[in-house]
């Protein structure tokens, strides 16, 4: 194996818990060309890191359909891998790495797994373990044992340096610090209420004396602005204006994570910033102990209200295992970690 390419083209939270394999492969090969191919949107998280050569986005509106598939197969058979370590099953990656013409090809074996030289079964689903151990586990097929599972996302000097302006504008640097809040995510069953995150903003303004800096995607700046709305102080929202590695340098200077379970959880896990995570549905495969924080000192707050079956986005209890969960009992959380 002299030249890698490691996949990963889902999300940001995806993308970092698949980081580790990067520096495993490094550590087991340091004389090989690595490269990770991941969306344009999630590039920020592995740009820069020290252990890969390159970096590939794969623009799915600039190859669009089968015929795009063959053209970036064509893209990737011109660099002459000869490894390809696929850590998340997409019938379209497996369709152009095997066009490219890649000789090993490791993976899953679901969504036309048929199509990789070899493969583990999928079981995921069953959430025995974390997704980063998931991860490492797909190393193994090619002889590589993993020696750890540290995180990594690299932050820019340029983005620092945005940040930096952003704070000093809003009075931001006086050296109290601030706790970072994200009360968006990518479904309703991971959405803890909007005024319940005001009520812990509020709280932490009030009690530890720390400023409050709201962030989300531009698909929730909705859920942000409900925040904002019903915090009693002032507080700084940035949603939808911050790229994924602004997002980053941000959450370096922070003190804390309030989040509900989304990527943001895992770049500051990265960054060594401390997390309260809030998780609702305890089904297999979606639990904490999958996607949960994997920090030494990070709080996962969970309320097991006695589901046999969870409906997902029909819940016909109004997602009680997130409403469950109480104000107070994450600004307690907050509180251990500030200390």
């Amino acid at each position: 194996m002299k030249r890698i390419l490691i996949v990963r083209t889902d999300r940001i939270g995806d993308v970092v818990l698949s980081t580790p394999v990067i520096k495993a492969v490094r550590e087991a090969l340091p004389g090989a060309f690595v490269a990770m191919l991941v969306s344009p949107y999630t590039r920020d998280i592995v740009d820069g890191n020290p252990y890969l050569n390159e970096v590939i986005a794969l623009d799915k509106k600039k190859f669009k359909g089968l015929l795009g598939s063959a053209r970036f197969s064509g893209v990737l058979r011109k660099k002459s891998f000869d490894t390809a370590i696929v850590l998340h099953p997409m019938v379209r990656i497996h369709i152009i790495l095997w066009l490219a013409g890649i000789r090993n090809r490791v993976g899953l074996n679901k969504k036309w797994g048929f199509l990789l030289t070899r493969r583990i079964a999928h079981t995921k689903q069953l959430g025995g373990k974390h997704e980063a151990d998931y991860n490492l586990d797909i190393l193994r097929l090619v002889g590589i044992e993993p020696k750890g599972r540290e995180l990594l996302v690299p932050v820019k000097e340029e983005n620092r340096l945005k940040i930096k302006r952003i704070l000093k504008e809003n009075e931001l640097e006086d050296g109290s610090g601030f706790v970072v809040v994200h009360p968006g995510a990518s479904c309703p069953s991971k959405r803890w209420p909007s005024e319940r995150f005001a009520m812990v903003a509020d709280e932490i303004i009030n009690r530890f004396h720390k400023k409050i800096v709201i962030i989300a995607s531009t698909n929730n700046k909705d859920f942000s602005r409900k925040m904002r709305e019903k915090t009693e102080n002032a507080v700084l929202d940035l949603s939808g204006s911050l790229s994924v590695g602004e997002l980053a340098a941000l959450l370096e200077r922070s003190k804390l994570l309030i989040s509900n379970d989304s990527g943001p959880v895992h770049i500051a896990v990265a960054l060594g910033v401390p997390v309260v995570a809030i998780f609702g549905r305890n089904q297999p495969g979606l639990s904490s102990k999958r996607w949960g924080p994997i920090g030494k000192n990070d709080i996962v707050l969970h309320k097991d209200v006695g589901c046999i079956e969870c409906l997902a986005h029909n819940c016909a209890l109004g997602f009680k295992c997130l409403t469950a969960i109480e104000p107070n009992k994450v600004v307690e959380a907050a509180g251990k970690l500030l200390k």
